[in-house]
């Protein structure tokens, strides 16, 4: 048992200054919300300023806005974790990101931008017919309501696990806020929360990067160490869709993924249509694609400098932290636990991600409610009183994200995995909706219809699939980390921790040929990067081929600036009553 270690002294919790830095954080929020108000709150305000901050936005706060919203606590906390577990292999999702990026500013974003329409959701009655849209809604309202609320929940239960912070006041403080500062102040009020919130994100990364690497011994010796426990593995361009990281994984599944949330998703398109002009909203998805590099970049390399810090001394293998959600929550307590009010720093930094991804998902659902479900009803209601049903829907769905994130304490440990899992299942089959309306002219609403259903059934199935058969560490390519650097065990600890590191040894035993079946659980054992690709794959075969048995739609019949494939003709203006006509 020379291998057993002891668990070490107890860390510290937060003190009063990190409490300190992560209100300061909270307070700065709010005022933001109260001067965006404040500044607008005019009796001529419209349901479009509300929205779109009256489209006169500019590139770098929305493309900043863009980035922090994609940022939320779940990635904050969890690109460490998968940098350290699997490589430095993790940054190709910049690649993915990129891709996406280009292919959204240049193909999808020209098609919503002249249209000047608010919701995504409009797009789909417009080149479909009125139940497409209200399916479309209907989905994106669910699944971005559970989504936010696991978003709230999900750090406070992390942090609570591994620090002792009071999960329910970090839940509701965190969540009242956010839904106060958007109600009051809508579109700009978040754009600029979101500002604000990436510089306290990037912060918190760079203190943890620099003092990180200065307690290794330097840049070099992080590079050495990481190096020799197989962490420097860019060359990874394995084709097995189980591994669940790769070249291709990232290239080909990640930008599909991040195609989903930024070229057709409400929350994000609803910012770029923000822009002044359709130039400016180009700009914004490149500077959006700086901040990514340079928020997961270095969240990234923390996870490496982490993996130098603690590789021959695992905090999960000898039972510091009991999942690898605490890592990074466990690596700032010890390494400023002589720093008061730097942990701090990284709590104000993973609630940053919260309030971002918080409020603009907030924001969004209000305004798919308002021009999708309610508009449509309300013709001759002054602009006054849309705009007090607007605020009253944000704060509706503010405190309904409070409630599925309370709600999500009954749910085990696994509600990050869950996250993904919501918004995957919805997403994917979505964009593969708007690429048939969009790129492919003979497409049918019967056509559409029978896609979306299949691509949500297969996404569906195989999300279900993962969660019952979930692949094991191996199959996934976990990397391996060791303690054999740690502590000699002391006598009162041996009996726990022996029970404790053989547990965990043999939760990581691959399982045997003879255990496991080769058909269905391997096609489970897919990484979770390829279930967007499915779905939206299967949408648009599935849909093509539907609209050509059924009868194709002829390319005439489809109004002007519906189809990508004219816009290099003079941009038409559609009227509201046509919209309405159309399909």
């Amino acid at each position: 048992m020379d291998d057993l270690v002891d668990t070490g002294p107890a860390r510290p919790g937060f003190v009063l200054a990190d409490y300190a830095v992560f209100a300061f954080m909270l307070l700065i929020s709010v005022a933001i919300g109260m001067f965006q108000a404040l500044r607008k709150g005019s009796p001529h305000q419209t349901t479009d300023d509300f929205f779109t901050g009256g489209r006169q936005m500019s590139a770098v706060p929305v493309g900043l806005s863009l980035c922090a919203s994609f940022m939320s606590a779940v990635q904050v906390l969890g690109v460490p974790t998968e940098a350290y577990r699997y490589g430095l292999k993790f940054l190709y999702m910049c690649l993915g990101q990129t891709f996406n990026s280009l292919i959204t500013a240049f193909l999808f974003l020209p098609v919503f931008y002249r249209l000047g329409i608010t919701s995504t959701n409009q797009y789909l009655k417009m080149r479909f017919n009125r139940t497409m849209q209200l399916l479309g809604s209907f989905q994106f309202i669910v699944a971005t309501l559970l989504y936010t609320g696991i978003v709230i929940y999900a750090p406070a239960l992390i942090l609570n696990q591994a620090t002792g912070l009071n999960m329910w006041a970090s839940l509701f403080s965190t969540g009242l806020i956010c839904t106060f500062y958007t109600t009051v102040g809508g579109m700009k009020a978040v754009i600029w929360t979101d500002v604000f919130q990436i510089i306290v994100m990037l912060s918190g990364f760079v203190a943890i990067l620099i003092h990180g690497t200065i307690l290794v011994g330097g840049p070099a010796k992080v590079l050495e160490l990481a190096s020799n426990g197989s962490r420097v593995n860019f060359n990874d361009f394995k084709l097995d869709p189980r591994k669940r990281y790769t070249f291709w994984s990232f290239t080909v599944g990640g930008t599909m993924v991040w195609l989903s949330m930024y070229a057709a998703n409400q929350a994000q398109v609803q910012r770029y249509i923000a822009c002044k002009s359709e130039r400016e909203a180009q700009w914004a998805l490149l500077v959006n694609q700086v901040g990514l590099y340079l928020i997961v970049g270095s969240a990234g390399i923390c996870g490496i400098v982490m993996f130098a810090l603690y590789g021959h001394c695992d905090p999960l293998l000898v039972g510091r932290i009991s999942s690898p959600d605490q890592y990074m929550p466990h690596l700032v307590l010890d390494i400023f636990k002589d720093y008061p009010g730097f942990p701090g720093l990284f709590l104000a930094s993973a609630y940053s991600g919260t309030l971002s991804t918080a409020s603009t998902s907030i924001n969004a659902m209000a305004a798919v409610t308002m021009e999708d479900l309610l508009k449509p009803r309300l013709a001759t209601v002054s602009q006054k009183r849309l705009m007090l049903i607007s605020k009253g829907l944000s704060l509706m769905f503010g405190v309904g994200c409070i409630t599925v994130a309370a709600l999500s304490s009954l749910l085990d440990s696994g509600v990050l995995q869950g996250s993904f899992t919501v918004m995957g299942v919805v997403s994917g089959p979505l964009l593969g909706a708007f690429i048939l309306g969009m790129f492919i002219p003979a497409t049918n609403t019967t056509g559409v219809f029978a896609g979306v259903l299949v691509g949500f059934g297969i996404s569906l199935w195989i999300a279900v699939g993962s969660t019952l058969y979930p692949p094991g560490p191996d199959t996934m390519g976990v990397l391996p980390s060791y303690m054999d650097q740690c502590p000699p065990l002391t006598p009162a600890k041996l009996a726990f921790n022996h029970s404790l590191i053989l547990g965990k040894r043999a939760h990581r035993q691959p399982v045997s040929g003879a255990q496991r079946q080769s058909g269905l659980e391997d096609f489970y054992a897919m990484s979770y990067l390829y279930y967007g690709a499915l779905g939206t794959t299967a949408v648009v075969v599935v849909g093509v081929l539907v609209s050509y048995i059924s009868g194709p739609t002829k390319r005439i019949t489809i109004a002007p600036g519906l189809l990508f494939w004219d816009l290099h003709k003079k941009p038409t203006e559609i009227s509201s009553e046509d919209k309405v006509s159309l399909k």
